[in-house]
């Protein structure tokens, strides 16, 4: 069994919640990230204002290729996060612009924010491989900004520093 005072030293694991309208393409996307590249200091958690009630095929089909379990994940609203017993939020970033512009809940804890915006491949039309590529340059785009988001020394950094640099990442 551990020493007390070695898990009080402990680095905190940071719940971050990844938010879209639909919650079925790009927040799935960050949450699976997040999962992979920030496991042991991060858990990612995701939401929508209006979920579509399934996560996009298409969604779990790029995942799948990239070697993601993709057991468990479903489109959900919001609001899960926002009632009693929800996991503690430290960072909520919107991947929409469309949430980005709604009312969110009253997150407990008041996590930091970000927008990080990227486009909807699930709104991407044309050829099987045009809409197949919209969806990898999404993965690319949220799987760039996570990764710099888990490289950032979080413990080191003020609120204020730390804020500018979130949205800087989602200006990147």
């Amino acid at each position: 069994m551990a020493d007390p005072v070695d898990l009080a030293m402990a680095d905190p694991i940071y719940n971050v919640l990844f938010l879209c309208t639909g919650n079925s393409a790009r927040s799935i996307m960050g949450e699976a990230i997040l999962n992979r590249v920030g496991a042991g200091r991060f858990k990612g958690y995701s939401a929508g204002s209006h979920p579509k009630g399934e996560v996009n095929p298409r969604t779990l089909q790029l995942l799948k290729r990239l070697n993601y379990a993709t057991e468990g994940y479903r489109s959900k609203s919001w609001d899960e996060f926002a009632k009693s017993g929800a996991p503690y939020l430290d960072f909520v970033f919107t991947v929409c612009d469309q949430a980005a512009q709604e009312v969110c809940p009253i997150w407990p804890g008041q996590p930091m924010t970000a927008h990080w915006g990227v486009p909807d491949p699930a709104a991407a039309t044309g050829t099987d491989a045009e809409i197949s590529l919209a969806f990898s340059e999404t993965y690319r785009q949220l799987n760039n900004r996570i990764s710099i988001f888990v490289s950032l020394p979080l413990a080191r950094l003020d609120k204020l520093a730390l804020k500018k640099r979130l949205d800087d990442i989602g200006k990147a």
